[in-house]
């Protein structure tokens, strides 16, 4: 489970904007991942699952916010490895978020939000140094999430038009 968004880990080498920052990305994944109690249950959802029910643009918003998570986990100097594991979760919900039902369930247990705000502790609490991505490379890998989770969406979106228009004759 992620950490609460008081908390930081090697505070003392991050700065007031760096540590805002970092309690920004934990809100935004706990909304996406964890904000829904589920009643009865110590089981938790986010808006990401549900955001996922609305064929395409809501793939769409998660990604959205998925990919500002990477953006700010570069600033905060995490290490194109690091950086690649992120946009794999992405890539990895957003393609199994367009399957019907089955991937809206998925959403709900696979939590990439979560998964990448423990990427980005553990680089933050690590004491060994790591090398900065480079900014074309997150330009790079940025554009790639991008055309990536875009192709995704658009061809679920495609495949709904075409089984509707099947079902219905028209």
């Amino acid at each position: 489970m992620s950490r609460s968004p008081i908390q930081t880990p090697a505070t003392n080498t991050l700065n007031k904007s760096q540590i805002a920052s970092l309690r920004r990305l934990r809100r935004i994944s706990h909304l996406l991942d964890n904000a829904i109690p589920i009643p009865g249950t110590r089981y938790r959802i986010g808006l990401d699952p549900i955001l996922g029910l609305i064929p395409g643009g809501g793939d769409l918003i998660g990604s959205i916010f998925a990919g500002y998570v990477v953006f700010k986990s570069a600033q905060l100097g995490v290490p194109q490895e690091t950086l690649i594991q992120m946009a794999a979760n992405i890539v990895f919900d957003t393609v199994a978020g367009t399957v019907p039902v089955a991937g809206d369930l998925f959403d709900v247990a696979w939590k990439a939000n979560v998964k990448n705000i423990e990427l980005l502790d553990a680089h933050l609490g690590s004491p060994e140094p790591s090398k900065k991505a480079d900014w074309l490379f997150v330009a790079a890998l940025l554009l790639g999430l991008t055309l990536i989770v875009g192709g995704v969406i658009f061809l679920s979106v495609m495949l709904l038009g075409w089984l509707f228009r099947a079902l219905t004759g028209g």
